[in-house]
């Protein structure tokens, strides 16, 4: 099943805390993990946010900032981000394919400005704010509850399919099939549901494979994979592994 790994820690910056939680099993099939982000005091200088591509869409709110929030979605490479020296996210982690909202209302990369869409996404924030990440999990279980009652997310039959095979796909033609779907037709669905073309998509998939141990998972030899590695990140996978914890 897709697992991916949302980020790269650097191992140098001991004060950065991530903390990740499994959703309830009722939701386990629309999202991946409840996530906090958070310093607990200002850092020596800003940080370097190294976001893996996951192909998974967002929902994040600052706890420093309530009327920041929003909905978001990352690029098929890594991006680094600037943090600052102090920080504070809670941020749900859509699996790919899930989202079925309004994709006008969804933002590349970092969430920075005020949020003016329609969803409570403010209102949600500021309640975050009056209790601990432990104690979240239920407030962020019933926003998740309202979009699918609002069919804003919907589990997404086509990814499903996908990850419970990941094994098996080594080419396009390969999720095509696993799919029942024409190539055609697989470009338009994953276009749509999870903004990748299916080539992308693939290649996101590669990537958070070899990050979970599959070192040449549906690579060539070697070779191609050290290439697409560093393509992908910006780094040979050993220098990845020295500089990062994933």
């Amino acid at each position: 099943m897709y697992n991916p790994k949302g980020n790269g820690k650097e191992k140098t910056v001991r004060e950065v805390q991530f903390v990740e939680t499994e959703p309830p099993v009722h939701l386990q099939g629309i999202v991946h993990r409840f996530l906090e982000l958070n310093t607990h005091g200002p850092l020596p200088e800003d940080y370097r946010f190294h976001a893996l591509p996951d192909a998974c869409t967002y929902i994040v709110f600052d706890q420093l900032n309530r009327n920041i929030a929003g909905v978001s979605r990352l690029r098929a490479q890594s991006e680094e981000f600037n943090l600052g020296q102090m920080f504070h996210f809670i941020n749900i982690r859509f699996l790919p394919g899930v989202w079925q909202g309004n994709p006008d209302q969804m933002i590349h990369g970092i969430v920075d400005a005020p949020y003016t869409g329609d969803l409570p996404l403010l209102e949600v924030n500021q309640k975050l704010s009056k209790q601990g990440f432990a104690d979240s999990q239920t407030l962020l279980c019933e926003l998740v509850e309202m979009l699918i009652a609002q069919k804003l997310v919907a589990p997404n039959p086509i990814t499903e399919k996908i990850f419970q095979h990941l094994d098996d796909v080594m080419s396009v033609a390969d999720m095509a099939e696993l799919a029942n779907l024409s190539p055609r037709q697989l470009q338009r669905t994953l276009k749509r549901t999870t903004g990748f073309a299916p080539h992308d998509f693939l290649k996101i998939l590669r990537l958070q494979q070899s990050l979970n141990g599959s070192d040449t998972w549906s690579y060539a030899d070697q070779s191609h994979f050290i290439h697409s590695f560093r393509k992908a990140t910006g780094y040979t996978p050993g220098k990845y592994a020295r500089k990062f914890d994933v």
